[in-house]
């Protein structure tokens, strides 16, 4: 089992994200450009508002979102650096970075490596973990096994300058290893959701001597998830009761696991972005808990949003209603209303967010269309 790193962070908030980080690190195993700053187009994702559903409530069946092969498209082609750069990290430890030629920047979710990416430093790189399979990166050697540990063998052979990871990979053991063998870490939050982007993509910046190019990519990626979500608005219902109401469930059917996620878990924003109701958070289920029956009934979503490795691993639509029967008493259920996304897209809240928003986008309002 991956262990958790406590660190000096507010008690509260701390627990949160631990408990979260810890859960993908039991459970979830995941099987260069040159750019400018100018936006990279946002089309070609599967989502056009002309082709939304009159009433998204009607649809019958199962849709997955798809973004293909994505890329991550640098601000800009060699950004002005700045080194050494000491920062404070997640923990409250000041990190003095001297050298960025050989970066790993690691996660559960793969959004350390997208920024790194973004940041125009991607040449940088040299390896990677399991959810980081971007077409720039793909091909870079891995570092982690079984999807959430770090192996030390294979990052001291990659020979890194300095290493950007978060909680959500370990062992402990491992982290410290690298810090004794002299290799700077900077351990960032392990947070993910729309709030977290700029706080996220600046620390990371600052640490790597890349601070202006920091700001533009955050400015970037705000405003291309602004974007989205005037196109998204276009193809809501223009009746309040016609809303989607969503429940985002986290399943490992091997292990037994059966997760809501609610307020404060990335997925309530999301949610909001996307014009539906997080019914977790409309009760006030906080973080994220075990699905109970009568709770998942009397929420009644519309719409079940799932990980695609998550709906695989009970067998598809069909296994999720024999091992979990209380969703075959939800409207989402019912019509059979099962949307999926890949696992390191769907939570990731990198610089591609504003696609994920879209593919997303396409797969509620617009099934058929983006099939």
């Amino acid at each position: 089992m991956a262990r958790c790193l406590e660190g000096n962070a507010p008690r509260r908030r701390w627990r949160a994200s631990l408990a979260l980080a810890c859960l993908f690190a039991v459970v979830l195993a995941l099987p260069g450009c040159s750019g400018d700053s100018a936006e990279p187009s946002l089309a070609g994702v599967g989502f056009d508002p002309n082709k939304a559903l009159a009433n998204p409530k009607d649809h019958v069946g199962p849709s997955s979102a798809h973004l293909g092969q994505i890329e991550v498209q640098p601000i800009e082609a060699q950004p002005a650096q700045s080194l050494p750069a000491t920062v404070s990290d997640f923990q409250g430890t000041e990190v003095t970075i001297t050298d960025t030629s050989r970066i790993l920047a690691l996660d559960i979710h793969g959004t350390l490596s997208q920024v790194v990416y973004g940041l125009g430093l991607g040449e940088f790189v040299v390896g990677r973990d399991n959810s980081s399979a971007f077409a720039q990166i793909k091909d870079k050697p891995l570092v982690t096994t079984n999807g959430t540990n770090l192996d030390a063998e294979a990052i001291l052979s990659a020979a890194p300058s300095v290493i950007i990871t978060d909680t959500s990979l370990g062992p402990l053991a491992v982290v410290d290893q690298m810090r004794e063998s002299g290799i700077p870490v900077l351990l960032v939050s392990p947070d993910r959701s729309l709030e977290t982007i700029g706080p996220l993509f600046q620390l990371v910046a600052d640490a790597l001597g890349v601070s202006d190019a920091g700001k533009a990519l955050v400015e970037r990626t705000l405003s291309q998830i602004d974007q989205a979500k005037t196109e998204i608005a276009k193809a809501l219902p223009q009746s309040a009761d016609q809303r989607l109401r969503v429940a985002f469930l986290y399943v490992r059917g091997t292990a037994g696991i059966y997760y809501l996620f609610g307020q404060d878990t990335g997925i309530d924003a999301l949610v909001q972005a996307l014009g539906g109701i997080d019914v977790a958070s409309e009760v006030g289920w906080s973080g994220m808990q075990p699905v109970t029956d009568e709770g998942l009934v009397s929420m009644a979503p519309d719409v079940i949003l799932m990980m695609t490795n998550g709906l695989e691993s009970v067998g598809g639509v069909d296994g999720l209603i024999e091992k979990l029967p209380a969703v075959a008493a939800t409207p989402a259920g019912r019509n059979r209303r099962i949307v999926d996304m890949d696992d390191s897209q769907l939570l990731a809240f990198g610089p591609n967010t504003a696609s994920v928003l879209l593919a997303l986008a396409g797969a509620i309002y617009s099934p058929k269309a983006s099939q």
